[in-house]
């Protein structure tokens, strides 16, 4: 009997410690949180470039509390059905320029006419109302802008035209649009025809364009330069481009991996602005190398055209928020942040 007691009681102490262990090892053993991505642009293009690294860099401080699996660019999901596809939960995250889905966050356009770098918008508040907007109309976090800064130009190819009143005037011009361009490009009445960066080079190829607006960096690497033969000064608008996050996704995470993607995108805003600013110079130079033409406004003239610009993506807002009933506050908000205004 006492054998008998003492192997038992030995087999209790087992019982008990492998229920122990089985109970903490869920607790010492967390699984990583998994994350799917996409981005807007092709891989060789330097906003992609930027988006990619920024992934590796979360990826390699985040092992194990979270890694994001990148599953491709527009050749995996539309550029334009990207953002469609991270609000219903298709994808977790999207790297993607706000515009293409102004239509449903009209607020991105404070970004496009903004006057503040990305890193000042995040100071004074910008940031937190943009995410604010994107979270109540969009079932998304607005986790960052990255690549800001860098401004447009409208890319022709044939010497440009101007009004009596110096301003550029593209009547029979035959012009790639996009959302975010095409209010200011109605004022300049040009012939516009929407569609995808990865299609360009084809329709210009084609004749189907014969002008297309870009950003100051890229053009060498799209090869659009190859048709393209001058270039309208000055610059007008902002890259809107935004790492967004499926709301529902992102609360499903731990606060862990929250907190570290939050802090790294944060970081890459500054760091990817500095890094394209550098860039400009080099493109510029790349561009006017190979015989291409920068015809600009005058001085007076050039400041008119931005403010059409500007102008015609805050009335654009205007109009979408209410700003004049419902939205007043928080168009005024938008505009004391982005543009400055007391």
């Amino acid at each position: 009997m006492k054998i008998f007691s003492g192997l038992s009681r030995k087999a209790t102490y087992l019982m008990a410690a492998t229920a122990l262990a089985v109970m903490a090892a869920p607790m010492s053993a967390k699984a990583e949180d998994r994350v799917s991505a996409v981005h807007a642009f092709p891989e060789f293009l330097v906003y992609t470039k930027t988006f990619l690294a920024m992934v590796a860099d979360i990826n390699e401080r985040g092992k194990g509390i979270v890694q994001i699996d990148v599953r491709g660019g527009p050749e995996a999901i539309g550029m334009f059905e990207q953002p469609a596809a991270v609000r219903d939960g298709v994808v977790d995250m999207v790297h993607t320029p706000g515009s293409f889905y102004g239509a449903n966050v009209p607020e991105i356009d404070a970004m496009v006419a903004s006057r503040v770098t990305p890193m000042e918008a995040r100071a004074n508040g910008g940031a937190a109302l943009m995410d604010k907007a994107h979270q109540e109309r969009f079932n998304v976090r607005h986790l960052g802008w990255i690549d800001g800064g860098i401004k447009f130009h409208i890319y022709m190819n044939s010497e440009p035209k101007f009004r009596d009143d110096g301003i550029l005037d593209l009547t029979g011009v035959k012009l790639r649009d996009n959302p975010i361009y095409h209010a200011f490009f109605e004022q300049l009445n040009a012939t516009t025809a929407s569609m995808p960066a990865t299609e360009v080079y084809s329709a210009l190829e084609k004749g189907v364009v014969d002008a297309a607006a870009w950003t100051e960096i890229g053009i060498p690497q799209l090869k659009w330069n190859e048709f393209l033969k001058y270039r309208v000064d000055p610059t007008f608008y902002n890259t809107d481009i935004g790492v967004i996050f499926n709301l529902d996704a992102w609360n499903a995470l731990s606060p862990e991996s929250q907190k570290l993607i939050e802090e790294v995108v944060i970081e890459w805003e500054g760091k990817s602005y500095a890094d394209r600013q550098a860039e400009v110079a080099a493109d510029a130079k790349t561009l006017a190398d190979g015989g291409m033409t920068f015809v600009a406004h005058s001085a007076e003239a050039g400041e008119v055209y931005r403010k059409m610009a500007d102008d015609a993506a805050w009335a654009r807002m205007y109009e979408r928020i209410e700003g004049g009933g419902a939205g007043a506050e928080t168009y005024k908000a938008l505009r004391k942040t982005y543009a400055l205004d007391e």
